[in-house]
């Protein structure tokens, strides 16, 4: 069975966040998808299921080294400039049939544009939760940003979207795992987001953890990104058809660019998380 290592949200090969990419060509058992994944250790492994690959349609399953999620951007970005590469697509609006349901691709030459799910904005945390939430990265809820507070969001996944006040603040702060994994758990959330506001080349410099399902941090997160853009939106710092620029991944020393663009009909709101990703490894899995 053949499988890749797939390099996303970057131009090229051992940058950006590494995602594992298996083509099942036969049935797999759940508990054999999550000792691949287990094996290959990356934040997510997707499985694309070669079986049930339609004209249309592909349908992919997400795992972590610890369970399985409903969608994962980034590891989406690697699956379908992997199936371009190799010819199995080609350019065009395609389906991802995920457990988060069906997601609109747009594969457009090295550009991998996929649809969100619905935005939904879910929570906002409390006192308490916000004071435990800030000092779990050795901070103090003044090192956020006045007026902004924590929120859980969600466009497929939910994420705790926690302001500070700048990129220094972002770059120092230090994550107690068991005490994030604890507040994730209690606010059904898989991890956290944070931001500082941008420069002149980015929207927002960004850190996501979500140590609950085994990743103490992630240097490219498409989803959380997604939650990001809408988070602003209702603070009204992105405007709908702007292409938007989100830099993660600088504490781990893989910058990456996560793109996004939202746009607006009367009351909806979707939004579209986008980039490139290139293949660093490949390999044969023996079962």
């Amino acid at each position: 069975m053949k499988a890749f290592v797939m390099d996303a949200f970057c131009e090229k090969a051992f940058s950006g966040n590494q995602a594992g990419v298996v083509l099942v060509d036969r049935p797999l058992s759940d508990e054999m998808m999550q000792a691949i994944a287990a094996e290959f250790k990356h934040s997510e492994t997707a499985f694309i299921h070669l079986l049930e690959l339609i004209e249309d349609t592909v349908k992919i399953r997400y795992f972590t080294p610890t369970g399985e999620v409903e969608l994962c951007g980034h590891a989406t970005v690697a699956s379908f400039a992997l199936l371009r590469k190799l010819e199995l697509i080609g350019d065009g609006d395609i389906l991802a049939d995920t457990k988060a349901g069906l997601l609109n691709i747009t594969v457009n030459g090295e550009h991998i544009w996929m649809d969100m799910a619905e935005p939904r904005l879910v929570k906002t945390l409390d006192a308490s939760e916000t004071d435990a939430l800030y000092r779990a990265y050795s901070l103090d809820p003044e090192d956020g940003i006045a007026g902004f507070m924590p929120q859980v969001v969600s466009t497929g996944l939910s994420d705790i979207i926690m302001p500070v006040r700048d990129r220094r603040t972002l770059l120092r702060a230090v994550q107690n795992e068991a005490a994030v994994s604890e507040l994730s758990k209690k606010l059904d959330c898989v991890g956290v987001h944070m931001f500082a506001p941008g420069g002149e080349d980015c929207t927002a410099f960004c850190g996501n953890f979500a140590p609950l399902f085994g990743i103490p941090e992630e240097c490219a997160t498409g989803t959380a990104n997604g939650a990001l853009t809408y988070y602003l939106y209702l603070k009204g710092l992105i405007a709908p058809e702007r292409e938007n620029a989100f830099i993660q991944g600088e504490r781990m020393n893989r910058p990456s660019k996560v793109l996004s663009r939202l746009s607006q009909c009367g009351e909806s709101v979707k939004i579209r998380i986008g980039g490139s990703a290139v293949m660093s490894m490949e390999c044969d899995i023996k079962l």
